[in-house]
């Protein structure tokens, strides 16, 4: 647990896309101190910032509404959903709403970083828990990480059911709070379970219904490798974002390479004796130029980022140690491989020019995101109910998500939803951060969940459609062009 625990906080992910669906809209029919102290009313939004398209830098909720395109139809993919469990998913779902805005509220208020997200994670669990699921906390070794199942499944059945999964992750980022999120994560994944397991009930589908909560950055990575995934037939998740008004984006994400060097010198007094030291900064200095160096060979598709630490430095005393924790990023697996091999050059030349010794950590890679076509495909015909769009794919990949790595594994799909932000307040800022705690967000992220859940549903049960989703991810394969 300790080695997992060091890892970089980050998240953000994913967006997507299809082609630009043309929409024929619908109406849309304390437990601690913690969380009283810490919950506050929402705080007022703005608009579209960092992940929005680069003419939409606007400042109010009135412009942002504006930023929609108007609502028109083009290809109607909404008879493949059943009116009953359309009823079923939609009516669920907001019932729930009001009990759903309240854990929202005192999961937002009480942040909580990678693998300690306690309250989270007991709040989450009882009230899935008193929903009907069987729940499994601390689950498969991780303290925050919980599972839920429910299964419908007659004894008289004699073909083999499917699984449908979702995720919720909790962790929120130092000092900012939950500036990606995930409080609303969180909700969209319990909303999405919900609303799928009323479905089945009410109009007889038989198959599984699991949800994770996955703490930490890499959390999914670490219950990946310890089979949670392992039964599932599809995954799906979301992810808020900045964005025109009702849009939604299906792209691909970046591959991450972690790596983190520790540089070792020998400390001497800074005016009497330099000449005995060996200076573990200079060290990291070197390195980080030499880093600065390579960005001109880096293709524009490229990233790498990192910062420096170091322990009882002072400005009279040689530092005889050093830390740096870095990222590479790249479009593909392969690629971020390649680039991170030039990386680790950098590093070994901070040694050599200073006579220090090194030790050298690069865990698994975060894998690109494989966003799976026919399960878009439900996902934009779901969004066109509930007007909304899925905006083009035209910008390259920037962020990266270890949901990535279970789109490797099997199916997924990992939406992003654009909610109402102010100018450069986009994840990872403290104004998305307010962004996240507003009604009109947890407002947006129901509606999500509704879709997440009528693409899960069709999952369970149309056995054409699950073969056309098996059949899109076997030809994705191990191909590094997607």
């Amino acid at each position: 647990m300790a080695a997992e625990k060091d890892i970089t906080p980050g998240c953000l992910q994913p967006l997507f896309s299809m082609i630009t669906s043309k929409v024929k809209s619908m109406k849309k029919s304390s437990k601690d101190d913690c969380v009283a102290k810490n919950i506050a009313e929402p705080k007022g939004s703005g608009t579209p910032c960092d992940l929005a398209p680069p003419d939409t830098k606007i400042c109010t909720v009135e412009q942002w509404k504006e930023t929609a395109p108007p609502q028109y139809a083009s290809v109607d993919k909404t008879s493949t959903f059943c009116p009953p469990v359309l009823k079923a998913v939609d009516e669920y779902i907001d019932s729930y709403s009001e009990e759903l805005w309240e854990l929202n509220r005192q999961i937002h208020g009480c942040p909580e970083l990678a693998f300690e997200e306690e309250y989270a994670h007991e709040v989450l669990t009882e009230f899935v828990e008193a929903h009907g699921f069987s729940v499994t906390r601390h689950y498969l070794g991780l303290e925050t990480a919980w599972r839920a199942d429910w299964s419908n499944v007659s004894p008289s059945s004699k073909r083999s059911v499917r699984t449908i999964g979702f995720n919720s992750e909790m962790d929120a980022l130092p000092g900012i709070g939950h500036a990606c999120g995930h409080n609303l994560i969180a909700i969209g994944g319990v909303a999405a379970a919900l609303g799928t397991k009323h479905a089945m009930e009410k109009c007889g589908i038989e198959g599984r219904v699991v949800l994770l909560g996955t703490p930490v950055w890499n959390g999914k990575m670490i219950l990946l490798k310890r089979d949670a995934y392992k039964e599932m037939d599809a995954c799906l998740m979301m992810h808020p974002t900045p964005g025109p008004e009702r849009s939604a984006t299906i792209v691909s994400s970046l591959a991450l390479q972690p790596i983190e060097v520790e540089y070792y010198g020998h400390p001497a007094h800074a005016g009497r004796a330099p000449w005995e030291g060996r200076n573990a900064l200079d060290a990291a200095v070197v390195a980080y130029s030499s880093i600065s160096a390579l960005r001109q060979q880096m293709k524009p598709t490229h990233r790498v980022h990192g910062i420096i630490e170091g322990q009882d430095w002072a400005p009279n005393i040689i530092p005889d140690n050093s830390k740096m924790r870095w990222v590479a990023r790249a479009p593909t697996t392969k690629e971020v491989g390649e680039f991170a091999e030039r990386v680790k050059e950098c590093f070994k030349a901070g040694a050599l020019a200073t006579a220090c010794t090194m030790t050298l950590t690069a865990p698994d890679p975060v894998q690109n995101l494989r966003q799976n076509s026919e399960l878009a495909s439900e996902f934009a015909a779901a969004m066109n109910l509930y007007g909304k769009y899925i905006l083009p794919d035209t910008a390259p990949a920037d962020i990266s998500t270890d949901f990535g790595n279970v789109t490797y594994a099997l199916p997924g799909l990992h939406p992003g939803y654009a909610i109402p932000t102010v100018k450069d307040g986009g994840n990872h800022t403290r104004q998305f951060t307010d962004s996240a705690a507003t009604r009109e967000a947890h407002d947006i992220t129901i509606t999500v969940a509704k879709c997440i859940a009528l693409t899960g549903l069709r999952v369970l049960s149309d056995e054409r459609f699950f073969a056309k989703v098996h059949e899109a991810f076997e030809e994705q394969g191990d191909s590094e062009a997607f």
